[in-house]
């Protein structure tokens, strides 16, 4: 005749050691204090079917979330971004055709970088002025006025003699491009005359090596170019 053991089973401190459990339905167990036992919250649920459109499982976290160490992950599905805060460098993309959409400005700076450290590919640029065409900012200007740090073509089209004042070379960026346009067909006997500096006597920027440049004649145009400090016609 066989023989068994004896197992004592006392029940009464069952939640004192941890065994006991509770929480919602596909809850994850924790432990709230040591030596208490487990319980769950709706906060964090574990499914493993589909869930909330994802599959084959899904882990759900209500609240935030604190992680030390790096994460790792297949695909990023993130929505309501307020703010981006990130250092070293930035990869978007990984084909010719992919896009990268913005709405509102766009401040590209960097401390103590020459700005030619800026560029962009050839195939970046020619899918860009096939596509969209390329130019920059136009203004026009009926009478006097100053010509802004972000001007790229200045129409002129005011009928009597109009005076246009440049920034000075040290506000804009080393290759800044200049164009200005006379824009009014009937002119005759007037003239548009470029200011580099009402000062250029003593220390101020330059045209060409002159305190200014005068276009006359029916339509004319200039093109100018800044090397930092003086302009230049080109």
């Amino acid at each position: 005749m066989a023989s068994f053991g004896w197992a004592y089973i006392n029940c009464s401190d069952q939640g004192s050691d941890g065994s006991g459990s509770s929480g919602p339905p596909y809850s994850l167990q924790f432990v709230t204090e040591s030596g208490g036992a487990t319980t769950g919250s709706a906060s964090l649920t574990y499914y493993s079917a589909s869930a909330y459109s994802y599959s084959p499982s899904t882990l759900v976290v209500s609240g935030n979330v604190i992680v030390t160490g790096s994460i790792s992950a297949s695909t990023y599905h993130i929505e309501d971004i307020a703010i981006i805060d990130a250092t070293g460098s930035t990869y978007f993309g990984n084909s010719d055709d992919d896009q990268h959409i913005r709405t509102g400005s766009l401040v590209v700076s960097a401390t103590g970088v020459d700005p030619s450290a800026f560029t962009l590919s050839s195939s970046v640029l020619d899918g860009w002025t096939q596509t969209r065409g390329f130019g920059g900012r136009y203004r026009q200007v009926n009478g006097n006025g100053n010509v802004a740090k972000d001007d790229y073509i200045v129409g002129c089209s005011g009928s009597g003699n109009q005076t246009l004042q440049l920034q000075s070379g040290s506000n804009v960026l080393s290759g800044s491009l200049l164009i200005v346009k006379d824009e009014y067909k009937e002119r005759s006997g007037t003239t548009i005359t470029i200011m580099a500096s009402e000062h250029h006597l003593n220390g101020g920027f330059h045209i060409d090596g002159e305190a200014n440049y005068t276009m006359d004649g029916t339509l004319s145009a200039i093109s100018l170019y800044c090397d930092g400090y003086n302009w230049f016609v080109f």
